[in-house]
Parts: structure tokens; sequence; C-alpha cells
């Protein structure tokens, strides 16, 4: 058999590249200091504001079912990379102590502009 050739005698073909559109993003991680947004372009024109760094959430209380805008004070834990959480990088699931109390985001900042959270029951 000759290489790149099929028992038939046909050619294999290699596999497309590629596109400008299948390529991967940066990686974007949301660090905890003065809040910055960034514009991107989508598809289409399409445009939409990612976070670069925050330090504000808006953290929903679920007895009173309020939510509230306050300051992050710190990362305590992060479930996902526990390296994640002494950068004091903001990422799903983290927990971060804000005035209210301890709180677990569930938003993914990185890829909206806000950061959303709930207050937990650990005090």
């Amino acid at each position: 058999m000759v290489k790149g050739r099929k028992v038939t005698g046909g050619k294999y073909h290699k596999f497309s590249k590629k596109k400008k559109h299948a390529l991967s993003g940066n990686v974007r991680k949301v660090k905890l200091s003065e809040t910055k947004q960034k514009t991107l372009r989508g598809m289409g024109g399409d445009k939409r504001k990612v976070l670069l760094s925050a330090n504000t959430v808006n953290v929903m209380d679920p007895k009173t079912k309020k939510a509230k805008n306050v300051k992050i004070a710190n990362v305590l834990e992060t479930p996902a990379n526990r390296f994640l959480a002494r950068q004091n990088i903001l990422v799903k699931s983290a927990i971060i102590e804000t005035e209210l109390g301890k709180a677990r985001i569930t938003n993914r900042p990185s890829q909206e502009g806000m950061v959303q959270a709930v207050l937990t029951d650990e005090k």
C-alpha cells in the first residue's frame, strides 16, 4: 500500500483548517478590583459587554426576595480551582465575602457584564 492512499487506490483528503468563527477566543479572568468592562463584536455585528474586573455584586437575599448592589470584600473559596480564590478571580460558584455576608456567584462574570450572587446561610 502507498502512503496517503486507500486500499482501492483513492486518495485520503486532509481535514480542512479551522475557520475564523470556529477558533477559540481568549480566556478572560475577572479580577477583584475597580470595575472595568469591554465591548466585543460578535457575529452579524452583535455587541456584548464583558467584564475584565469588578468590585460590586448584585446580591439576592432568598428570605426577603430582594436584591442589593454591594461591594465585594474578598474571594473566600472557589470549588473549581483553589488557586483562583488565592488570586481573587471571580468565577461561577465562587464563595465571596460581601458587606451583607457570604454569597455564592450564580452567573458567569467573564461572559456577562455583571456579577450576580445569592446569600448563603453560612455565618
